[in-house]
């Protein structure tokens, strides 16, 4: 069995995500924050049939091309949002409303985000230091 590469899985899962009509699909990398997952794929559709589309394309595609399940799905019922957890990546499908109201890149406010569209990272990063007696913050 050869080791999955959760990074290239989270790049693919936001194309297909893309391929889909997808709004403002976003890849957090939260290696660094927590243990629950490498990476989070975070997606908007604006309707449930689409939520529907791009989680179903995404679980067929890893199947098929990566011979993998996810290992949990959440909202299966819900009209509004979708998780699928694959362990080292979680992915996020979610109305605009919903994206709106929980803003997880907001929870997720130290971490490194990834427009796959853009090919680069930012660092998004928060701390406060004090050298010399003088507070001041990176951003």
């Amino acid at each position: 069995m050869s080791k999955v590469d959760f990074f290239v899985l989270a790049k693919k899962a936001a194309e297909i995500a893309d391929d889909k009509k997808a709004d403002e699909t976003t890849i957090l990398d939260v290696r660094d924050l927590t243990s629950i997952a490498n990476y989070f794929v975070i997606t908007t559709a604006r309707s449930t049939p689409q939520i529907n589309a791009i989680t179903d394309e995404i679980e067929k595609t890893f199947k098929e091309q990566e011979c993998i399940s996810p290992l949990r799905r959440e909202g299966v019922s819900s009209a509004s949002w979708r998780v699928v957890d694959y362990g080292g990546i979680v992915i996020h499908v979610m109305s605009p409303e919903i994206r709106e109201s929980y803003k997880l890149e907001n929870l997720w406010n130290n971490t490194k985000i990834i427009n796959p569209k853009k090919k680069n990272i930012k660092v998004k990063k928060k701390l406060t230091n004090k050298v010399g007696g003088k507070s001041w913050k990176t951003r």
